[in-house]
């Protein structure tokens, strides 16, 4: 095993789903030192036990998107190891939690929950850049991702309602975008992008899983590679764009 891995990569989120598979990947290429972020240690027991098989390439690191002080104190346990990141991806999202779910209608429609969800699935990724912008700005190629969905597409909807989703992910596409031309003029090697996964059998989507059909509800290996295959592929040129699991480009 390198001991001396010159890639250093950031997961949020990387106690489950899609952001646990990210960090199995990355370990799984002996140059990487990866940093995965948990919000409570009950919940990363799997995460912790990576930790003790991999414990010169990854780091846990304890970080609540929702709150800034939390991302700096994580960022500085990051910076205490390495001046500089590689690639870091926000896997974190809510689509339900507790008696917060997709509305149906405008009846549905609850100033509190739609507070909810913009403050995990847009905010959180603005601050993060806020933040991580010093350990980018260097000359390697580096990579900013946020896990969005298609269905935050205003170009795409067809079909309404999930208010508070659809929104929160439609501002999360626009704050890419406006963080990918200050990253460019600031961190210009920096790629930003935002990323559809595709539906993915996790606890996000299990419960609205019954409508999809078998060959479009991803195992989270399978979204895992098909996402770092758009990651390994891009080019400066590709920067504030929006793509689809399978390297297409989505509409705003």
């Amino acid at each position: 095993m390198n001991q001396n891995p010159t890639n250093h990569t950031l997961i949020i989120g990387a106690t489950q789903g899609i952001g646990l598979g990210f960090v199995k990947r990355f370990l799984e290429r002996n140059n990487t030192r990866v940093y995965g972020t948990y919000r409570h240690p009950e919940s990363a027991i799997e995460l912790m036990k990576l930790a003790t098989q991999y414990p010169e390439r990854l780091t846990c690191v304890p970080m609540d998107i929702t709150d800034e002080e939390q991302i700096i104190a994580g960022i500085a346990t990051i910076q205490a190891q390495t001046d500089k990141l590689h690639c870091a991806i926000n896997c974190v999202g809510i689509l339900h939690e507790g008696t917060l779910k997709p509305e149906k209608s405008l009846r549905e429609i609850n100033a509190e929950q739609l507070t909810r969800y913009f403050q995990v699935n847009s905010i959180g990724s603005v601050l993060l850049a806020k933040h991580l912008l010093p350990l980018f700005r260097h000359r390697d190629r580096g990579i900013f991702a946020s896990i969005s969905a298609k269905i935050g597409s205003i170009g795409d909807n067809r079909l309404g309602g999930w208010y508070g989703y659809r929104a929160s992910k439609a501002a999360l596409n626009m704050l890419m975008r406006t963080i990918s031309i200050e990253y460019r003029r600031k961190s210009p090697r920096t790629i930003v992008v935002a990323l559809h996964p595709g539906t993915t059998d996790t606890n996000l989507s299990q419960p609205f899983q019954k409508n999809v059909p078998p060959e479009k509800l991803f195992s989270v290996g399978r979204t895992v590679n098909q996402l770092l295959e758009v990651l390994d592929k891009l080019e400066e040129t590709d920067r504030g764009q929006f793509f689809s699991w399978d390297g297409s480009r989505l509409p705003w």
